[in-house]
Protein backbone atom coordinates (compact mmCIF):
# COMPACT_ATOMS: atom_id res chain seq x y z
CA UNK A 1 0.00 0.00 0.00
CA UNK A 2 1.35 3.34 -1.38
CA UNK A 3 1.78 5.44 1.99
CA UNK A 4 1.13 9.03 2.42
CA UNK A 5 2.99 12.02 2.88
CA UNK A 6 3.01 13.28 6.95
CA UNK A 7 5.62 15.63 6.68
CA UNK A 8 3.29 18.00 8.13
CA UNK A 9 0.88 15.88 10.22
CA UNK A 10 3.62 14.56 12.02
CA UNK A 11 5.42 17.74 12.42
CA UNK A 12 2.18 19.68 14.03
CA UNK A 13 1.62 20.08 17.58
CA UNK A 14 0.11 16.80 19.39
CA UNK A 15 -2.79 17.25 21.47
CA UNK A 16 -2.97 19.10 24.37
CA UNK A 17 -4.38 18.20 27.58
CA UNK A 18 -6.93 20.18 28.12
CA UNK A 19 -9.37 20.29 31.01
CA UNK A 20 -12.68 20.19 29.49
CA UNK A 21 -13.90 19.71 25.69
CA UNK A 22 -17.46 19.34 23.91
CA UNK A 23 -18.73 16.48 23.53
CA UNK A 24 -20.08 15.17 20.30
CA UNK A 25 -24.03 16.80 20.01
CA UNK A 26 -25.44 12.93 19.47
CA UNK A 27 -24.32 12.15 23.04
CA UNK A 28 -26.93 14.46 24.20
CA UNK A 29 -29.73 14.71 21.75
CA UNK A 30 -31.71 12.00 23.76
CA UNK A 31 -31.42 9.50 20.94
CA UNK A 32 -29.79 5.99 21.10
CA UNK A 33 -26.45 4.77 21.31
CA UNK A 34 -24.02 2.25 20.30
CA UNK A 35 -22.72 0.54 22.92
CA UNK A 36 -19.68 -0.36 21.49
CA UNK A 37 -17.81 2.45 19.73
CA UNK A 38 -14.58 1.00 17.32
CA UNK A 39 -11.74 2.59 16.09
CA UNK A 40 -9.38 1.97 13.97
CA UNK A 41 -5.47 3.60 14.95
CA UNK A 42 -3.37 4.93 12.08
CA UNK A 43 -4.97 7.47 10.65
CA UNK A 44 -8.00 7.27 12.32
CA UNK A 45 -7.14 7.93 16.16
CA UNK A 46 -3.86 9.37 15.00
CA UNK A 47 -1.89 10.80 11.67
CA UNK A 48 0.42 8.45 10.87
CA UNK A 49 1.57 4.86 10.45
CA UNK A 50 2.35 3.37 14.17
CA UNK A 51 4.59 0.52 12.14
CA UNK A 52 6.53 2.93 9.58
CA UNK A 53 6.91 6.36 10.78
CA UNK A 54 7.58 5.07 14.28
CA UNK A 55 10.74 4.02 15.83
CA UNK A 56 11.70 2.75 19.16
CA UNK A 57 12.23 3.34 21.74
CA UNK A 58 9.42 6.00 23.05
CA UNK A 59 9.07 8.53 25.59
CA UNK A 60 6.52 10.52 27.09
CA UNK A 61 6.48 14.15 26.92
CA UNK A 62 4.99 17.31 28.38
CA UNK A 63 2.92 14.92 30.73
CA UNK A 64 1.77 12.55 28.27
CA UNK A 65 0.32 15.01 25.36
CA UNK A 66 3.00 13.93 22.66
CA UNK A 67 5.21 10.71 22.37
CA UNK A 68 8.38 11.24 20.81
CA UNK A 69 10.81 8.27 19.22
CA UNK A 70 14.16 7.70 18.84
CA UNK A 71 14.89 10.52 16.46
CA UNK A 72 12.87 13.10 18.41
CA UNK A 73 9.89 12.93 15.84
CA UNK A 74 6.77 14.42 17.84
CA UNK A 75 3.52 11.99 17.61
CA UNK A 76 0.13 12.62 19.38
CA UNK A 77 -3.82 12.03 18.58
CA UNK A 78 -5.64 14.23 16.74
CA UNK A 79 -7.43 17.24 17.94
CA UNK A 80 -10.54 16.13 18.61
CA UNK A 81 -9.55 12.49 20.12
CA UNK A 82 -9.05 12.96 23.86
CA UNK A 83 -12.05 14.82 24.44
CA UNK A 84 -13.94 11.90 22.33
CA UNK A 85 -12.52 9.11 24.35
CA UNK A 86 -13.18 10.69 27.43
CA UNK A 87 -16.89 11.21 26.03
CA UNK A 88 -17.86 7.76 25.22
CA UNK A 89 -16.68 6.47 28.66
CA UNK A 90 -18.68 9.24 30.07
CA UNK A 91 -21.71 7.65 28.38
CA UNK A 92 -20.71 4.66 29.35
CA UNK A 93 -20.24 3.10 26.10
CA UNK A 94 -17.69 0.62 25.61
CA UNK A 95 -14.68 1.36 23.55
CA UNK A 96 -12.45 -1.04 21.26
CA UNK A 97 -9.91 -0.78 18.76
CA UNK A 98 -9.39 -2.55 15.73
CA UNK A 99 -5.91 -2.61 13.95
CA UNK A 100 -4.31 -4.33 11.49
CA UNK A 101 -0.90 -3.04 12.10
CA UNK A 102 2.26 -5.15 11.73
CA UNK A 103 4.05 -3.51 15.23
CA UNK A 104 1.06 -4.45 17.89
CA UNK A 105 3.42 -3.75 20.49
CA UNK A 106 4.20 -0.18 19.18
CA UNK A 107 0.90 0.81 19.14
CA UNK A 108 0.04 -0.39 22.49
CA UNK A 109 2.83 1.08 23.87
CA UNK A 110 1.86 4.40 21.93
CA UNK A 111 -1.25 3.99 23.93
CA UNK A 112 0.29 4.04 27.12
CA UNK A 113 2.06 6.70 26.94
CA UNK A 114 -0.43 9.29 25.25
CA UNK A 115 -2.74 10.40 27.95
CA UNK A 116 -6.38 11.86 28.65
CA UNK A 117 -8.39 13.70 30.97
CA UNK A 118 -11.23 12.26 32.41
CA UNK A 119 -14.02 13.54 33.88
CA UNK A 120 -16.45 11.49 36.16
CA UNK A 121 -19.58 10.96 34.52
CA UNK A 122 -22.37 13.01 36.28
CA UNK A 123 -25.48 11.12 37.06
CA UNK A 124 -27.43 11.97 34.52
CA UNK A 125 -24.85 10.34 31.95
CA UNK A 126 -25.41 6.81 33.49
CA UNK A 127 -27.09 5.52 30.61
CA UNK A 128 -26.39 5.69 27.32
CA UNK A 129 -29.73 7.75 26.32
CA UNK A 130 -29.88 10.15 28.54
CA UNK A 131 -31.78 13.29 27.76
CA UNK A 132 -31.13 15.43 30.48
CA UNK A 133 -29.19 19.07 29.14
CA UNK A 134 -26.83 18.50 31.63
CA UNK A 135 -25.00 15.69 30.60
CA UNK A 136 -24.70 17.14 27.83
CA UNK A 137 -21.93 19.90 29.65
CA UNK A 138 -20.75 17.54 32.06
CA UNK A 139 -17.18 17.26 30.40
CA UNK A 140 -16.68 21.04 30.46
CA UNK A 141 -18.42 21.69 33.95
CA UNK A 142 -16.65 18.56 35.84
CA UNK A 143 -15.15 19.28 38.97
CA UNK A 144 -13.37 16.28 39.38
CA UNK A 145 -10.77 15.35 36.61
CA UNK A 146 -8.13 12.71 35.99
CA UNK A 147 -5.13 11.82 33.44
CA UNK A 148 -4.88 8.28 32.78
CA UNK A 149 -3.31 6.69 30.03
CA UNK A 150 -4.70 6.17 27.56
CA UNK A 151 -4.80 2.56 27.22
CA UNK A 152 -7.13 1.90 29.91
CA UNK A 153 -9.98 3.45 28.46
CA UNK A 154 -10.40 0.56 26.49
CA UNK A 155 -12.38 -2.42 27.11
CA UNK A 156 -11.13 -4.53 24.27
CA UNK A 157 -7.94 -4.35 21.73
CA UNK A 158 -7.27 -6.19 18.72
CA UNK A 159 -4.24 -4.95 17.29
CA UNK A 160 -2.76 -7.02 14.79
CA UNK A 161 -2.03 -7.80 10.92
CA UNK A 162 -5.21 -9.28 9.50
CA UNK A 163 -8.63 -9.06 8.07
CA UNK A 164 -10.76 -6.20 10.70
CA UNK A 165 -13.60 -9.24 10.23
CA UNK A 166 -11.26 -11.62 12.25
CA UNK A 167 -11.13 -8.32 14.84
CA UNK A 168 -14.65 -7.91 15.00
CA UNK A 169 -15.91 -11.24 15.59
CA UNK A 170 -12.59 -11.80 18.62
CA UNK A 171 -14.47 -8.38 19.78
CA UNK A 172 -18.12 -10.00 19.90
CA UNK A 173 -17.01 -13.21 21.41
CA UNK A 174 -14.92 -11.33 23.98
CA UNK A 175 -17.69 -8.59 24.78
CA UNK A 176 -20.83 -10.56 24.16
CA UNK A 177 -22.56 -7.35 22.24
CA UNK A 178 -24.19 -7.62 19.06
CA UNK A 179 -22.79 -6.43 15.70
CA UNK A 180 -25.38 -4.33 15.16
CA UNK A 181 -24.76 -2.48 18.31
CA UNK A 182 -21.27 -1.37 17.10
CA UNK A 183 -20.08 1.62 15.38
CA UNK A 184 -16.57 1.22 13.58
CA UNK A 185 -14.63 4.22 12.42
CA UNK A 186 -11.72 3.64 10.17
CA UNK A 187 -10.00 5.58 7.39
CA UNK A 188 -10.02 2.61 4.71
CA UNK A 189 -13.00 1.84 2.47
CA UNK A 190 -11.70 -1.69 2.08
CA UNK A 191 -12.56 -2.50 5.86
CA UNK A 192 -16.27 -2.05 4.65
CA UNK A 193 -16.47 -5.56 4.73
CA UNK A 194 -17.37 -5.77 8.60
CA UNK A 195 -20.65 -4.65 7.54
CA UNK A 196 -21.22 -8.18 6.11
CA UNK A 197 -21.55 -8.99 10.00
CA UNK A 198 -23.86 -5.97 10.96
CA UNK A 199 -21.35 -3.65 12.19
CA UNK A 200 -22.00 -0.10 10.46
CA UNK A 201 -18.93 1.67 9.47
CA UNK A 202 -18.34 5.47 8.98
CA UNK A 203 -15.30 6.41 6.84
CA UNK A 204 -12.87 9.01 8.23
CA UNK A 205 -10.27 10.03 5.73
CA UNK A 206 -8.85 12.92 7.49
CA UNK A 207 -9.31 11.20 11.13
CA UNK A 208 -11.73 11.37 13.91
CA UNK A 209 -13.29 14.95 14.95
CA UNK A 210 -16.24 15.52 16.79
CA UNK A 211 -18.79 16.18 13.36
CA UNK A 212 -17.14 12.50 12.38
CA UNK A 213 -18.55 11.15 15.41
CA UNK A 214 -21.98 12.78 14.77
CA UNK A 215 -21.75 11.34 11.26
CA UNK A 216 -21.28 7.91 12.35
CA UNK A 217 -23.62 8.01 15.28
CA UNK A 218 -26.29 9.45 12.68
CA UNK A 219 -25.83 6.37 10.34
CA UNK A 220 -25.51 3.71 12.33
CA UNK A 221 -29.28 5.28 14.02
CA UNK A 222 -30.44 5.34 10.36
CA UNK A 223 -29.05 1.87 9.51
CA UNK A 224 -30.68 0.50 13.03
CA UNK A 225 -33.85 2.41 12.35
CA UNK A 226 -33.57 4.43 15.62
CA UNK A 227 -34.10 7.58 14.41
CA UNK A 228 -37.10 9.60 15.38
CA UNK A 229 -40.29 10.37 13.80
CA UNK A 230 -43.36 12.49 14.45
CA UNK A 231 -43.98 10.03 16.42
CA UNK A 232 -41.49 8.64 18.59
CA UNK A 233 -39.13 6.65 17.70
CA UNK A 234 -39.48 3.87 14.81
Amino acid sequence: MPRRNTASSIASPATPLLTSAPWPSTFSDGLPLPKLIVFDLDYTLWPFWVDTHVTEPLKAQEGGMKVKDRYGEAFGFYQDVAGILDAVRQKNMKLAAASRTHTPNLGREMLKLLKVTRHAPSPSSTSSSSTSTSAANSSTTSKTATTDRALDLFDYLEIYPGSKTTHFEKIHEKSGIDYEDMLFFDDESRNRNVEALGVVMWLVPDGVTRDEIDKGVESWRKRNRKVKSMNGMV
